[in-house]
């Protein structure tokens, strides 16, 4: 069973990633012995440039941190994540230039959380909240689901969703709900401005007391009786138009 005490991250790309980007948050890399040290000469030489210690063990060693999963040999024990606080992040915008935030909605599968923050980092989405309840926290797979894009921009979490609506409208947000019954479809929605997309729970969507809380709600169109899409497909379509408005 994997070692619950510590936070770890595998796979070779989010080890690497996570030296370059976020090198003091690392404090030891594991490598399997039986792998060359000539295959990970980056590795190897970000972790002495930064200090950081790197141990080959055997393979039980590596299981016994984060159990069977493809960790391709490579483990980083890192300091426990850290999300942004709502306030210090706010102190920081500049709503005139309308940034864009995701607002999760029960995003319960690790997988799709580290999807939406990789397609999040990908368009410039300026943070993603979440709330502390029924959602996915920050870990080993997230970090390995997101390339190691985790932590690339701000993770906010917040103590329940709708604490995070009234933070986000108090600041200037107006917030746009997805939600498949919605009139407007995306491509006719009005983004100039700032605005926080609520993505809704793999199964349920938005639950109907948060949709009454959104200021507008917006639907990706189907056809051929597709009802909707995976919630990190969808948090990548509404990031990607975001991004392609503000390119124009």
């Amino acid at each position: 069973m994997p070692n619950t005490d510590n936070f770890f991250i595998y796979g070779r790309n989010p080890v690497e990633e996570t030296l370059k980007e976020r090198p003091h948050e690392v404090d030891k890399i594991f490598v399997k012995n039986n792998i060359k040290p000539s295959t990970y000469k980056d590795i190897s030489e970000l972790a002495d440039q930064n200090e950081v210690p790197l141990v080959k063990v055997p393979g039980a060693k590596i299981y016994g941190l984060v159990g069977k999963v493809n960790d391709q040999g490579f483990v980083a024990q890192i300091s426990a994540a850290k999300y942004t606080d709502f306030f210090d992040w706010a102190e920081t915008l500049i709503l005139t230039e309308n940034p864009a935030v995701l607002l999760l909605h029960g995003i319960e599968d690790p997988h799709n959380f580290g999807a939406i923050l990789r397609s999040a980092a990908g368009a410039g989405i300026d943070a993603v909240i979440i709330p502390m309840q029924n959602q996915a926290p920050v870990n080993a797979t997230v970090f390995k689901t997101s390339a190691g894009t985790a932590g690339r921009i701000p993770i906010i979490r917040v103590h329940n969703l709708n604490q995070g609506l009234k933070d986000l409208k108090a600041t200037g947000f107006e917030i746009v709900g997805l939600d498949g019954s919605a009139k407007k479809e995306l491509w006719q929605a009005d983004l100039d401005r700032p605005i926080a997309f609520m993505i809704g729970n793999e199964g349920e969507g938005i639950l109907p007391e948060n949709l009454k809380r959104c200021d507008s709600l917006i639907k990706i169109p189907m056809e051929n009786n597709v009802e909707s899409l995976n919630a990190s497909v969808s948090a990548a379509l509404v990031s990607y138009e975001w991004k392609r408005r503000r390119s124009n």
